[in-house]
């Protein structure tokens, strides 16, 4: 036991020591190394196991170096002006795969689902990444509560400062969310191409935080293309996944298909 604590140790400060992975909650890179330690691999294995594992799920999402701080300042700048605070963001969401796939789309993917739910009061975004920069399109009530978690120290602080800046009550936590969601009572939960990452980590894992996540409603979205622009029959495969998995809860399902995106709307 002193000899796989020790490997461990040693995993998790081989892999931080890599600037694409220094600001990846450690906690997560322990609970990766560890499983990948458990396969009988040497050191040097299990570390660039548990590199690419990082990488798949978060990493290959970042289309370019995030330079927060300049990132900030455009944002301050905009505040006092919608239309020009929504280019901001718009811009800065362009650094992200995933955001910068919803783009052309945002307006319609906003309007039609919060058209479709209750007045939201609360919101627990999940894995969050880059979605918060989106909170302009989002119909929330007045001072609303916002609470986005991610795997990323530098994203969540940059995110946390972001939020001050908008009409909501905010906070950004770094969060392991398979072992760690937060317990408050939310009105709303999103997820929005979080579910493959989070399967790839852990086999079920998705159908879990589903069940535990503590809100009225939870927002699922899913890719449509491949991160090399193909569709193989993702639309499909993702849609089969995600009924396989709510299948039997009682939970009453609404499905979106937008021109990049595959979304459900689950109301317990």
């Amino acid at each position: 036991m002193g000899d796989r604590t020790e490997q461990l140790s040693q995993l998790v400060a081989s892999v931080q020591i890599s600037s694409k992975f220094k600001n990846v909650h450690p906690g997560l890179i322990a609970r990766i190394g560890a499983g990948e330690l458990k396969k009988e691999r040497r050191l040097k294995e299990a570390v660039k196991a548990t590199k690419k594992k990082l990488h798949q799920v978060g990493s290959a999402y970042q289309l370019s170096r995030n330079d927060y701080q300049a990132w900030l300042s455009s944002l301050r700048e905009s505040a006092n002006d919608l239309d020009q605070f929504k280019a901001a963001c718009l811009e800065i969401m362009d650094h992200n795969r995933s955001t910068q796939e919803r783009l052309p789309i945002i307006v319609d993917f906003y309007s039609e689902i919060f058209a479709h739910l209750p007045p939201i009061n609360s919101v627990l975004d999940v894995a969050c990444g880059f979605n918060p920069l989106a909170i302009p399109w989002m119909d929330l009530e007045e001072n609303a509560s916002y609470t986005a978690v991610d795997i990323y120290k530098d994203m969540t602080n940059f995110i946390g400062e972001y939020l001050e800046l908008m009409p909501v009550q905010g906070k950004a936590m770094l969060c392991d969310v398979i072992t760690e969601l937060p317990g408050e009572r939310f009105d709303l939960a999103i997820m929005l191409k979080a579910m493959p990452c989070l399967e790839q980590l852990d086999k079920g894992a998705g159908g879990l935080i589903l069940e535990n996540l503590n809100a009225k409603h939870i927002l699922v979205s899913y890719p449509i293309y491949s991160l090399g622009g193909k569709a193989k029959g993702m639309l499909e495969n993702y849609q089969r996944q995600f009924y396989e998995m709510v299948d039997g809860k009682g939970w009453n399902i609404q499905k979106f298909e937008f021109l990049t995106e595959l979304a459900f709307l689950v109301e317990k």
